[in-house]
């Protein structure tokens, strides 16, 4: 009999929630309009957008108007680099080594414009506070740090950022799309000025995702052409996105969540025993679904075609640059070249089983057993 297949890259994408999916139907269907229509048909659009708007103002504790719709993470993190940044002729810009392409290599394309810093984490992924505060000049002018690190799950301490920022003229930036359904989103108790969270990491489908603005922050809208969302994002509203991600914020719950956490120990306690496996990250300070290793001897690549040839799927790292033939950055930056070439991420869900969890178990440890002995090194 087949195996049925393991999904275990829940960071990448997760599968859309029944409860999501009976809540966006009818909006592909019987109310199809458009929200801009004044008519009376496209205001049963419009109300289900600010219905939706007014769940997620809740959700992070801000103000409806603070809230814009966009298609995703990657989008509402480049509204908020370049929104803000097309105010500036010039200026300093702080970020970090490891966060997602969708930030990073948004500065890489300004620093013809911007001088940038890269924060080095430590070997844990951690940012320090006391190295953001001796980054920061007279000329800073945009911080970004992620609240959650999309290939080890490091959590940073966006709390004692903010706090450093309070006094400073720069505003804060935190992609929270991995943090989103296990860590305090409260925008207020956390200082930010700007967040972008993503509907495909909460069991919303991919296309939809929100970028928090404080009221205070001015930001260019980079997509013309309409007055949709307040001016700051041109285009017809994706409706049925919308209610989902509403729909989404609305059932997280700290049941799966905790549920998650005793799949991970189970799962990071039973790898540990395994001769040549290491933990990327931190053992801490981590999200707990994600669990990042590296197999001496054997190429993450090479083991991730090997798992999927056996119905599981897992990563090497970020999928938006899993295509990249490059080791992955971030494990580089906290470890070495080797431990990165040999890395691979396992990350859990709302429906992963601990059933799931022992079959991978079993088949990880044949694979890199077969890789370890073809391999030279894997062998002395």
């Amino acid at each position: 009999m087949k195996q049925s297949p393991i999904y275990l890259d829940y960071a990448s994408t997760t599968p859309i929630d029944e409860k999501v999916l009976k809540a966006m139907a009818p909006y592909f269907g019987d109310v199809f309009y458009n929200p801009s229509s004044i008519y009376s048909l496209g205001l049963l659009a419009k109300d289900a957008v600010d219905k939706s708007r007014k769940v997620i103002a809740k959700f992070l504790n801000c103000q409806e108007e603070e809230i814009i719709f966009t298609s995703g993470g990657t989008e509402s993190d480049n509204l908020a680099i370049f929104g803000y940044l097309e105010n500036f002729e010039s200026g300093h810009i702080v970020t970090s080594e490891i966060e997602h392409p969708a930030v990073y290599e948004a500065f890489k394309k300004l620093e013809g414009k911007f001088k940038v810093t890269y924060l080095q984490p430590d070997s844990n992924g951690l940012i320090s506070p006391a190295d953001l505060k001796k980054a920061l000049k007279q000329n800073t002018v945009f911080v970004s740090i992620m609240y959650a690190n999309n290939e080890i799950g490091t959590i940073q301490p966006i709390k004692e950022f903010t706090k450093i920022l309070k006094n400073h003229k720069a505003v804060f930036h935190t992609d929270a799309c991995q943090a989103t359904g296990y860590l305090e989103m409260d925008v207020k108790k956390l200082g930010v000025d700007l967040l972008t969270l993503n509907g495909s990491k909460i069991y919303a489908p991919k296309g939809i995702g929100v970028l928090y603005k404080k009221k205070e922050v001015s930001i260019a809208p980079q997509i013309v052409g309409g007055d949709q969302e307040l001016g700051l994002r041109a285009g017809t509203e994706n409706v049925p996105g919308i209610v989902a991600l509403a729909r989404a914020v609305e059932i997280i719950s700290s049941k799966n969540a905790k549920k998650e956490k005793q799949l991970q120990d189970y799962l990071i306690r039973e790898l540990m025993q395994i001769k040549g496996v290491k933990l990327n990250g931190s053992r801490v300070r981590r999200l707990p679904n994600n669990i990042n290793i590296s197999v001496q001897g054997v190429e993450g690549e090479s083991l991730l075609l090997d798992l999927d040839k056996q119905g599981i799927a897992v990563s090497t790292g970020s999928a938006c640059s899993s295509r990249d033939l490059k080791p992955s950055r971030v494990i580089r930056a906290i470890s070495t070249e080797k431990n990165a070439h040999e890395s691979l991420r396992v990350t859990l869900g709302r429906f992963t089983t601990k059933k799931e969890i022992d079959i991978f178990l079993k088949v990880f440890k044949n694979s890199i057993k077969r890789f370890q002995e073809m391999s030279p090194y894997g062998r002395s």
